[in-house]
């Protein structure tokens, strides 16, 4: 074996490396957050929710490949950035998905639609940092992380207006 095959095969494993991390820590971020979800309990069918929400089965439609796009992008990113880019970089990508996952636990776990408004702004804050962060390194890894942001956003939309239709209804909290 050549030098130069050694070198790639060792370059190569390294990025392998950055992938898998990048993966398993979205694929952490998935089941965290899922642990947290119920959309058949009662306290979240008693909610008055919007008419343009979409189905529940919509929404694993849409995070699967968005969660997907997040590992790759992450990973990208990663493997361009160097130094203290690539350290703000991970630790921007680490905040991000602790703030993902968090959401559910604010709004399902706390059964509680302000907790999630304020998770899901600080979630929507953290998004145009990674974005940002990602930019300095790799343009196509931001743009790639554009329809997470997104969709994150009308996330924050949907929840807003959840919270506000049930302002006044507090005794939600304790149906199960």
């Amino acid at each position: 074996m050549t030098a130069t095959s050694e070198g790639h095969r060792v370059r190569a494993r390294g990025r392998w490396a950055v992938y898998g991390a990048t993966a398993a820590a979205v694929a952490v971020t998935a089941a965290a957050g899922a642990r947290a979800v119920d959309p058949d309990s009662r306290w979240y069918r008693a909610l008055d929710k919007p008419p343009w929400q979409p189905p529940s089965w919509a929404f694993g439609a849409v995070w699967t490949p968005l969660y997907a796009t997040v590992a790759w992008a992450g990973g990208r990113a990663l493997l361009r950035a160097r130094g203290r880019r690539r350290r703000a970089l991970a630790a921007s990508l680490g905040v991000n998905l602790v703030l993902n996952a968090g959401w559910n636990h604010l709004f399902f776990g706390r059964r509680s639609p302000n907790a999630g408004v304020a998770g899901t702004l600080l979630l929507d804050v953290s998004n145009a940092e990674l974005i940002r962060r990602s930019a300095r390194t790799d343009r196509v890894a931001a743009a790639a992380l554009l329809p997470y942001a997104a969709w994150c956003g009308f996330a924050t939309a949907l929840n807003g207006d959840i919270a506000y239709r049930n302002r006044s209804r507090p005794r939600l909290r304790r149906l199960r």
